[in-house]
């Protein structure tokens, strides 16, 4: 027990730091209004009464990189690549070399990925990387529906149950489409005329999702926006918004709808549309 409450108090002092930083930022003279990128202080409160009792589970949402994941049909080229450049044996020392496309594997979609969004991934405030994680479960829904795309009608109806979804948050839609990973053909899931069939979400529950002030969405698929989108309107949305989008992120059932603390750490890339992402979710006591 005393072994696992050593890494316990670290993550614990991590998250403590970066609830008084979102307290800090919004009370800095001049600070920018939170609306969109922040939560309340009384939220902040809450985070900090219920892990303060302690880690029980720290979940990671992240695929390990490799050059044999599912990715966007027609982007070309390799996806990605390793290089050995060094060895332990040979030069007393293991180095590599990697390319990787921007938007390959579980990433970050920043808002300059689609008009009208002008944020690179080293642009975005960074208090929009950790907050309260809304997890709504929709996979009785696509069950039924590979295009089902969540309306703002079930948003309203997961606040009815749960409450108000908080400035701040980042919103992850379950829709149990990451127990077809790795496997490309069944993620994909694309029809004879070459159309892509996974679900999503509304452009209408993007738009609700702006107006609570989110910082941003998640999706264990490849696009927040259904397989035969051709508009990509929730894209739009969003990332016009300024606010960011996490794609291909691993298995969500373990995460409660409410009362998770969300960690998304971009790779810092200078000008990028978007990047590898780790993305970290600790459930309190």
């Amino acid at each position: 027990m005393k072994k696992v409450l050593a890494p316990m108090r670290v993550m614990l002092a991590f998250v403590l730091l970066a609830a008084w930083a979102v307290a800090a930022a919004r009370s800095a003279p001049g600070a920018e209004p939170a609306r969109q990128t922040t939560a309340t202080s009384a939220e902040t409160d809450t985070w900090l009464a219920g892990i303060s009792t302690g880690i029980t589970r720290v979940l990671d949402l992240t695929y390990a990189i490799n050059d044999k994941m599912p990715s966007w049909p027609g982007h070309g080229g390799t996806q990605f690549e390793a290089t050995v450049l060094t060895t332990q044996e040979k030069d007393g020392v293991f180095t590599r070399r990697f390319t990787i496309h921007e938007h390959y594997g579980t990433h970050l979609d920043a808002p300059a990925h689609f008009p009208p969004g002008k944020l690179t991934v080293d642009q975005i405030p960074v208090n929009q990387f950790f907050g309260p994680a809304v997890m709504i479960d929709v996979r009785a829904e696509v069950a039924k529906n590979d295009d089902y795309q969540l309306p703002s009608s079930g948003l309203q109806a997961w606040e009815a149950e749960h409450g108000r979804i908080p400035a701040g948050a980042i919103v992850l839609l379950n829709t149990g489409w990451a127990a077809r990973w790795p496997d490309e053909a069944r993620y994909r899931n694309m029809d004879a005329k070459g159309v892509m069939h996974f679900p999503g979400f509304s452009a209408d529950a993007a738009s609700l999702l702006v107006e609570r002030g989110v910082s941003g969405v998640g999706i264990d698929t490849f696009a927040p926006d259904n397989g035969p989108s051709k508009d990509h309107a929730v894209h739009h949305i969003l990332l016009g918004a300024s606010r960011y989008i996490l794609e291909n992120l691993s298995d969500l059932s373990a995460l409660p709808p409410t009362g998770a603390f969300l960690i998304a750490a971009p790779i810092k890339l200078e000008g990028g549309s978007g990047g590898p992402v780790r993305v970290f979710v600790i459930l309190p006591r």
